[in-house]
């Protein structure tokens, strides 16, 4: 998992929980894609929450603050199983509130793709998960970190490793940006900070957090087994995350350093990658080919060895899934909306 379940307030309604983030290279501009809604959980309502909110939210200038965030809105289903949403665009300061009303920038229904006159492209429905995942190495990475061994795969067999994953669906939220709508406001900057999170209506009229992804596999590797850490670390904020959270981070991993001996000081070398894992944003240069691997945090695409990358990262030695992206039932599109196709059959969605 990457961030499938991965919190008690996640689980409570899946469509709120964010499974994935990707930034990529697309077609015509910058795509960012969240999944929600795993089909593992077997959701009684598919879909997208009609009372949730779902954000990209972007920082332009490194200060871990959004100064533009991508907003949207669905509705309930119809008797056809469709939903409608409305897509907003919040800049500057406004970005950051929750009740900023923004501009409308599109609006759609599920299944289908919309493109506006600016050249923003969206799309929303039932996909293929393209994540992979081998669920022993998977559970054996949560409890190292927990409890600062090695990680245990005494028994394992890496020629039975399977994808976790495999034949399951998400609902995919796609939205293509043009470069000069997302750096209207970052002047020569091209670097930025990506985050996405999904809230819930409170009765009293706020927001509640539920869940928050920025880089991949942060809750397999230190909430696994302390859903507490992964409650708090959703409700958090990029800008105050190494305040907040780096202390416990940089102990997880310093123990599993010192453990395998490959640091002279795992404390500092635990500290440098909380330091390049907080703040908890995917970071990516517009209009480069994107790359999650051992050389640069760049974006991620749908085909990123993402767990190999962290959890590999985090030790500082080398963890094996034993599986790949040939391990995905259904392969990501070349062309938008990138994600998979939903392989009827395979699972209930």
């Amino acid at each position: 998992m990457s961030h499938h379940l991965d919190s008690p307030i996640a689980r409570q309604d899946v469509r709120l929980d964010i499974t994935d983030l990707y930034v990529f290279r697309g077609e015509t501009g910058t795509a960012f894609v969240i999944n929600v809604c795993h089909s593992i959980a077997k959701p009684p309502i598919p879909g997208y929450h009609p009372e949730g909110m779902y954000e990209f939210k972007v920082d332009l200038n490194g200060d871990a603050i959004e100064e533009v965030t991508y907003r949207l809105n669905f509705e309930a289903r119809d008797a056809q199983g469709k939903q409608k949403y409305t897509i907003r665009r919040i800049s500057g300061k406004d970005a950051v509130d929750p009740h900023a009303a923004g501009k409308i920038v599109a609006q759609g229904v599920t299944d289908e793709t919309v493109t506006t006159p600016s050249g923003l492209r969206a799309w929303a429905g039932h996909a293929g998960d393209p994540f992979w995942i081998e669920p022993d190495v998977l559970h054996a990475v949560g409890h190292a970190f927990e409890d600062g061994t090695k990680v245990d795969l005494a028994g394992w067999d890496p020629s039975k490793a399977h994808n976790l994953f495999a034949g399951h669906t998400v609902y995919a939220i796609v939205l293509e940006v043009p470069d000069a709508d997302l750096l209207a406001d970052a002047g020569d900057n091209r670097k930025i900070g990506v985050w996405a999170v999904a809230t819930l209506a409170t009765d009293a009229g706020g927001w509640r957090s539920i869940n928050r992804i920025g880089l991949p596999m942060m809750p397999p590797l230190f909430a696994q087994y302390d859903e507490n850490f992964g409650n708090r670390l959703n409700a958090g904020h990029p800008s105050t995350d190494f305040a907040t959270y780096g202390a416990h981070v940089t102990k997880s991993i310093g123990a599993v350093v010192a453990a395998y001996g490959t640091a002279e000081d795992p404390h500092a070398y635990a500290e440098k990658i909380a330091h390049r894992m907080f703040p908890n944003m995917l970071p990516y240069t517009v209009g480069t080919q994107s790359s999650l691997g051992f050389v640069e945090w760049n974006g991620r695409s749908l085909t990123d060895n993402a767990p190999n990358v962290m959890f590999s990262t985090a030790a500082n030695t080398p963890i094996q899934l034993g599986i790949g992206k040939e391990s995905v039932t259904s392969k990501p599109r070349k062309t938008f909306p990138y994600v998979p196709v939903a392989v009827e059959g395979t699972t209930a969605g």
